[in-house]
C-alpha cells in the first residue's frame, strides 16, 4: 500500500506548500568534529490545509529513528533525497518528532584543527564549523525544503566544546553549560526560506553596536586576527544606519551579526540575521586599499529586504534579490565615497555588459541567466527605473512593496503592481528592454552617466583612445593634472600600454605624481619591462601603502634589474602582505631563485612548504605550491600537500590541484615519485590520486 502513496506523493509535491504549512521547527544539534558528522532531535510543527497523503522534507543521505506524529509512530520512507511522512492526513495541527543523523559532503564544512588538549588556546588549533546553504544544500545538514516558498521559524539548540564561540540565526536566549560543552540556543521570530539557516563555529572575539533603530549589530573576528578589526569592519554601522533610511523599512529582524570564516566558498552569504564573508576581507589598514569588504558588506546586508524578507518565488525572479541588493549596495557606497564612486562603478559595469552582451543570450528573466545579468544588469535596472519614477515615487513603491509581501514569496510582475498603483511610467517598454533582452542600450545608459562630471571626462577619454598620441597628449597631461575622479586617470594610463615609452614617459611620470594609490598601481601593472631611466621613479611604488602595489612592483623591478635583486629583497625581507601571504610567498620564491642570496635555503624552502600546507587556506596553500612548482623545489611533502589540494571543499582550489597533477604525471620521474607516497595518503587522496593515474 505505501508504494501507492509514494506514486500519489510525487505528482502532488510540486504543490506541497498548497496542501501543507510547516509554522517553525526546533533543532537539538551536536556536531562531532572528529568523524565531521552532525546528529540531533528535530520538532516541526505544521498545519495540513487540505488532505494529504504524503508529506516530504529534504535530507540528503541521512538517516532517521523514533519519527512519531502527534506521539504517534507512522510509516516514512528515508529515499536519501528525503523524508516521506506516510499517511491520511487531514486539515489540522500537527507535530512531527524524529531523531537524525548525517555526515554532509557539502554545505557543513570543517576547516582548520580541532585536535587540542582540553582548553588548549595556541594558533594551530584553530578549527573552523560553518555552513552553506544557498541554491538548495541545507538539506545536506538539516532536514528542511529546498522549496524557497516554503518559509519556517527556524530554532536551533546547538551543543559544542565550550572553548568556541557558535553563532547562528535570531537572538541568543541562553547558553547552557554541560560538563566541557555549552548549549547555544538561538531563537527567531519570523520564518524564512531553508537556504537562509546557518551555523559557524570559531574561536571568535566580538564587538557589539547598536544602530540608530537599536538594532544590537555584532561583529565577530577570530582570536589572531583583533587588531585588524577595525578596517575589516569599517563604515559598517554607517551602512547599516543608510539602508534602513534609504531602503524605508525598519531592519526587518531583531538582531545582525557577521563573521569572517576560513576558505569560504563566495564573498559573503547573507544567512538572515548573521552574514558570513570570507577571511579574504580581513585586512589591516594597508591591505582595506585594495580588499576592502564595504561593498560585499552593504549587498549582503541588503539582502536582508531583498532575498531574506521577501524572496523571489523562482530562479526566473532571481534579479528581484540580486539585482537589489547590487543596487542599494551601490547606494550605500554612494553615501560613503560619494557620486563620483558610484557613476563610475556604474559605468564599468556598464562596459562589461556591453561586451558580455555580444555572446552572452539570455536576458535577465530568465533562470539560467549569468551572475553578471542577475546582479549588474538588475542593478542597472533598477538605476534606470529610480530616475525615470524619480526618488520619491521610487522610495514609495519600495516601501509598498516590502510591507505587502513580507515574509512571502514575490514574482517581478507583483513589483510591476506596486509601481502601476503610482505611476504610469512604461512598464512594458521598460521590461523589454532591461529584463527581456539581451542587448544592453548604451545609449539610454550614457545618458544616464553623463549626469556626472567625471564620467563626462572619461567619455571623453574613451573617444581619444582611436587618436594617435601626439594629437591627444595635451588633453590627457591636462586630465591627468586635473582634480578628476581617479578612474579617469587609470583609464588613461591603461590607454597608454601599446604606446612607446619615450612617447609616454612624461605621461607616466604625472601618473605617478598624482599620489593616488590606485593611478599608481596601474602604472606599476602597465610596465613589465621598466626602462633603466624610469627605474627611480618605478622603486617608489615599492613605498606605496598596497600590498597589491608591492607585489607588482616587486617581481617586476627583480625580473627587470638582476644586478639590483639582492637590494630589493633586502627591502622586502619582512614583507607578509594580506592574510594570504602573498608578499611573503613572493619574496621566499625570488629570495630562493637569486644566486647567493640565501644563506640557509633550506629554511626558507621549509617555510614555503609550510605554506603549502593543510595548516594554511586555500589561497596561501596555491601560492605557495605555484612557486614550489616553478621553482622545482618539490619532494614528498609538497606532492602530499598537491594531493591532499584534490580533496579540499573550493573547486577552485581543488581544481587546481587535479590540473597540476596532470601535466607533472607527463615526467615519468613525478609519476614514480607520487606513486611511492600513494600508500601514505588518507582514503580519499588515494582515491583521487588513483584516478588520475589511470587517466
Amino acid at each position: 500500500m505505501k508504494y501507492l502513496f509514494f506514486f500519489f506523493s510525487l505528482f502532488s509535491f510540486a504543490q506541497q506548500t498548497q496542501y501543507v504549512d510547516f509554522k517553525s521547527v526546533l533543532g537539538e544539534i551536536t556536531i562531532n568534529t572528529t568523524d565531521r558528522s552532525i546528529s540531533g532531535n528535530v520538532i516541526y510543527d505544521f498545519d495540513v490545509l487540505k488532505p494529504i497523503d504524503t508529506i516530504k522534507i529534504d535530507a540528503q543521505n541521512m538517516s532517521f529513528s523514533n519519527l512519531k506524529i502527534n506521539g504517534n509512530e507512522i510509516i516514512f520512507i528515508n529515499t536519501n533525497k528525503q523524508l516521506q511522512l506516510i499517511f491520511p492526513f487531514q486539515k489540522g495541527k500537527n507535530t512531527l518528532t524524529f531523531n537524525y543523523s548525517a555526515k554532509p559532503k557539502q554545505a557543513l564544512y570543517f576547516v582548520g584543527n580541532f585536535d587540542s588538549a582540553q582548553g588548549d588556546k595556541s594558533d594551530d588549533v584553530n578549527g573552523q564549523v560553518w555552513t552553506q546553504g544557498q541554491g538548495r544544500y541545507t538539506s545536506n545538514w538539516f532536514p528542511s525544503f529546498d522549496d524557497v516558498n516554503e518559509k519556517v521559524v527556524f530554532n536551533l539548540n546547538i551543543t559544542f566544546d565550550k572553548n568556541y564561540k557558535v553563532i547562528s540565526n535570531g537572538l541568543l536566549k541562553n547558553k547552557l553549560e554541560n560538563g566541557n560543552s555549552i548549549v547555544w540556543q538561538y531563537r527567531m521570530q519570523n520564518p524564512m526560506s531553508s537556504y537562509l539557516l546557518m551555523l559557524a563555529i570559531g574561536k571568535y572575539e566580538e564587538k557589539e553596536l547598536k544602530s540608530k533603530s537599536r538594532i544590537p549589530l555584532e561583529y565577530y573576528i577570530e582570536n589572531n586576527d583583533i587588531s585588524r578589526f577595525e578596517p575589516t569592519y569599517r563604515y559598517s554601522k554607517q551602512i547599516f544606519d543608510f539602508l534602513e533610511k534609504e531602503i524605508g523599512v525598519k531592519y526587518p529582524w531583531e538582531i545582525y551579526k557577521q563573521a569572517p570564516v576560513r576558505d569560504f566558498i563566495y564573498a559573503g552569504m547573507e544567512n538572515t540575521t548573521a552574514t558570513l564573508l570570507s577571511t579574504r576581507y580581513v585586512v589591516d589598514s594597508i591591505g582595506f586599499e585594495d580588499r576592502k569588504y564595504t561593498n560585499v558588506n552593504a549587498h549582503e546586508l541588503a539582502h536582508h529586504w531583498f532575498g531574506n524578507l521577501i524572496t523571489a518565488e523562482s530562479s526566473t525572479h532571481h534579479w528581484l534579490q540580486e539585482g537589489f541588493a547590487t543596487y542599494y549596495a551601490l547606494l550605500a557606497e554612494k553615501e560613503i565615497y560619494g557620486e563620483d564612486y558610484f557613476y563610475s562603478k556604474l559605468y564599468d559595469t556598464a562596459q562589461q555588459l556591453k561586451y558580455a552582451s555580444r555572446t552572452d543570450t539570455i536576458p535577465v528573466l530568465n533562470a539560467k541567466a549569468s551572475s553578471l545579468t542577475f546582479y549588474e544588469k538588475g542593478a542597472w535596472a533598477l538605476f534606470v527605473l529610480h530616475d525615470a519614477l524619480g526618488d520619491k515615487t521610487f522610495k514609495k513603491v519600495i516601501k509598498n512593496y516590502l510591507k505587502k509581501y513580507a515574509f512571502q514569496t514575490v514574482n517581478t510582475d507583483e513589483f510591476f503592481v506596486e509601481i502601476k498603483k503610482l505611476s504610469n511610467y512604461d512598464l512594458k517598454e521598460f521590461s523589454k528592454v532591461w529584463l527581456e533582452t539581451t542587448a544592453f542600450n548604451t545609449q539610454q545608459a550614457n545618458e544616464l552617466l553623463s549626469k556626472n562630471k567625471a564620467i563626462q571626462i572619461r567619455l571623453e577619454v574613451d573617444k581619444a583612445s582611436k587618436k594617435p598620441l601626439a594629437e591627444k597628449e595635451a588633453f590627457l597631461m591636462k586630465t591627468l593634472q586635473s582634480d578628476v575622479y581617479f578612474t579617469v586617470k587609470k583609464a588613461i594610463v591603461n590607454q597608454l600600454k601599446n604606446e612607446k615609452y619615450e612617447a609616454k614617459k612624461q605621461l607616466l611620470i604625472l601618473a605617478l605624481n598624482t599620489n593616488d594609490l590606485q593611478v599608481r598601481q596601474e602604472v606599476a601593472v602597465s610596465l613589465p619591462k621598466i626602462p633603466e631611466d624610469f627605474r627611480p621613479l618605478y622603486e617608489s611604488l615599492l613605498d606605496d601603502k598596497s600590498y597589491q602595489t608591492q607585489e607588482i612592483a616587486l617581481f617586476y623591478l627583480w625580473n627587470n634589474f638582476p644586478s639590483r635583486r639582492s637590494e630589493y629583497l633586502n627591502k622586502s625581507k619582512n614583507w607578509i602582505g594580506f592574510n594570504d601571504y602573498n608578499l611573503r610567498t613572493l619574496w621566499l620564491s625570488l629570495a630562493l631563485s637569486t644566486p647567493n642570496y640565501a644563506t640557509e635555503p633550506e629554511v626558507l624552502i621549509n617555510e614555503l612548504i609550510e605554506y603549502s600546507s593543510p595548516k594554511y587556506e586555500a589561497t596561501t596553500r596555491q601560492n605557495a605550491l605555484e612557486k614550489l612548482i616553478d621553482f622545482r623545489l618539490t619532494n614528498d611533502i609538497v606532492l602530499t600537500n598537491l594531493v591532499n589540494a584534490t580533496t579540499h571543499h573550493m573547486w577552485q582550489f581543488s581544481k587546481f590541484g587535479r590540473d597540476t597533477i596532470r601535466l607533472l604525471l607527463k615526467n615519468s620521474e613525478m609519476r614514480t615519485s607520487f606513486e611511492r607516497i600513494l600508500p601514505n595518503l588518507s582514503s580519499n587522496e588515494q582515491f583521487q590520486l588513483e584516478r588520475l593515474l589511470k587517466e
